[in-house]
């Protein structure tokens, strides 16, 4: 942690992962002067996952005392939440939850997300993407159905909006990224209520939205003392968990994007106009300066390693695969069924070709077979029209094997960026300092570059052929659409 001017303004970043609440105090320069954590329980049994609302406002408020701890309420000008997207939840009129909270990855509502592509797709088709299981309209359907006793008089709540109410002692509106998924229209800025209404969804269930940046209000008296927030604190509406990691990055600029691997694989990119996806893979959402910010999430990811090696030293693992850059074994590192980006496939699962001679070997192409899967993404990217040719910056947990980030930019060929600090609470407080402001300027200032790796030319050429193999396998198999197959192939001079 570095010490800030104490004159300097300072913006709090809230962030409601699936296993911590993380409160950065960040300063107008981008230095963290305090930091706080805090763990969330989950409750999961198949597709179903679960937490209790109740204990977001408990370690919300534990985390954010942590980081405030020592510096002068008076310097603190704002405050920002992101949550995980499509977790959502029902509550009464007075904010407090009925329901528990239906997470980011429940799947349950695959019933419902069906007939929510039949009943609005001339709505979604124009927004460019397909609903999906784990979006939170479906799952608006289930909680309707499962609990209709519950659902009359209800409201329903986004994560942040649980908080949000809680920090300003009012009900406030939903902000347009987090509301998304729920079906809200970005073009024409309102929900489909025809769409709705056929759906069954209740008048008056939904909030009012607001765009992302917006004043919701300020911190109450209440939310002061749990929090350490001092009281007329500006409150700001947040983004999605994804945005926030991509507003931490600076890649706000047409044609920048982010890369984030940790459990799976996340890209998030600038684009002036909104790009549609005829397969309903990739979706946008609004920049808080105007534009769009696309992106897709891939179920592959680092969690293969660990899955693949429990109980093993991956750092070791990853110096030893060095030694196997030239590995014949090819890797589509799917941890179990069913890929969401850079296709859409449910019956997709992840394959090993070939006979590794040792661990490492088998280690080595599965951190390929994920940087292959990253640069099939960006070739669909570029077959949909989506402006690449912008900054490429890598965050996660990946990015803490450095080798892994170097092969990522071979494969890729293209220079990557790494940061000192990439944390979606860090974009936050990037967005509570943007009031009046535009949020590019303001993460220009605030988010500070560690490295850039440049690809090594004599390796550029090598994973050629394997991730074209690659990709002859997923289009083979049937996952991958031929077109995008042969795009791919174009785009490698094959």
């Amino acid at each position: 942690m570095t010490a800030a001017s104490e004159e300097e303004p300072v913006w709090v970043g809230l962030d409601l992962g699936t296993q911590s609440v993380r409160a950065l105090a960040v300063s107008a320069s981008g230095q963290v002067v305090g930091s706080g954590s805090r763990p969330l329980r989950s409750r999961r049994d198949g597709t179903r996952h679960e937490q209790d609302p109740e204990q977001w406002w408990e370690a919300l408020g534990a985390a954010s005392r942590a980081a405030l701890g020592e510096l002068a309420p008076e310097r603190v000008r704002g405050v920002a939440t992101d949550g995980t997207s499509g977790t959502v939840l029902l509550v009464d009129r007075a904010g407090a939850h009925i329901t528990p909270a239906l997470m980011y990855d429940d799947s349950r509502a695959s019933d419902q997300a069906r007939r929510v592509n039949e009943g609005g797709r001339t709505v979604w088709s124009s927004l460019g993407y397909r609903m999906q299981a784990r979006w939170a309209l479906p799952k608006v359907l289930w909680m309707l159905e499962q609990w209709p006793e519950l659902a009359r008089g209800a409201r329903l709540a986004h994560q942040p909006d649980y908080i949000n109410r809680r920090l300003c002692g009012h009900e406030v509106p939903a902000d347009t990224s987090h509301a998304l998924k729920t079906g809200y229209d970005l073009i024409h800025e309102g929900w489909p209520c025809e769409v709705l209404e056929r759906l069954g969804v209740p008048e008056g269930l939904l909030p009012s939205v607001v765009r992302s940046g917006s004043t919701l209000g300020e911190v109450c008296a209440e939310a002061a003392r749990q929090t350490g927030i001092a009281v007329g604190t500006p409150v700001i509406a947040g983004m999605t968990d994804g945005c926030a990691a991509q507003l931490a990055t600076g890649a706000l600029c047409e044609g920048q994007w982010s890369s984030v691997l940790g459990t799976t694989l996340v890209l998030k990119g600038v684009s002036p106009e909104l790009i549609r996806d005829p397969n309903g893979v990739l979706y946008s959402h609004r920049a808080p300066d105007g534009g769009w910010l696309p992106g897709g999430a891939s179920s592959t990811g680092a969690a293969v390693l660990s899955t693949s090696f429990p109980e093993r030293d991956l750092d070791e693992l990853g110096r030893r695969a060095a030694d196997y850059e030239h590995t014949g074994v090819l890797a589509y590192p799917l941890l179990g069924r069913g890929e969401r980006f850079p296709f859409a496939a449910a019956d997709a699962e992840g394959f090993l070709l070939g006979e590794p001679a040792d661990e490492a070997e088998h280690f080595a192409a599965l951190l390929q077979g994920v940087a292959y899967v990253e640069r099939l993404s960006f070739d669909y990217l570029h077959l949909l029209g989506a402006p690449i040719h912008g900054e490429l910056t890598l965050t996660g947990g990946g990015t803490r094997s450095r080798y892994w980030c170097q092969l990522r930019a071979d494969v890729l060929g293209r220079p990557v960026r790494l940061l000192e600090n990439s944390e979606s609470a860090l974009g936050m407080a990037v967005l509570a300092a943007s009031a009046g402001r535009s949020t590019a300027q303001v993460a220009a200032e605030m988010v500070r570059l560690r490295e850039v790796i440049e690809p090594r030319p004599d390796r550029v050429e090598r994973f050629h052929e394997p991730y074209l193999r690659l990709v002859g396998e997923l289009a083979d198999r049937g996952w991958l659409d031929p077109s995008v197959a042969s795009h791919a192939r174009a785009r490698a001079g094959a």
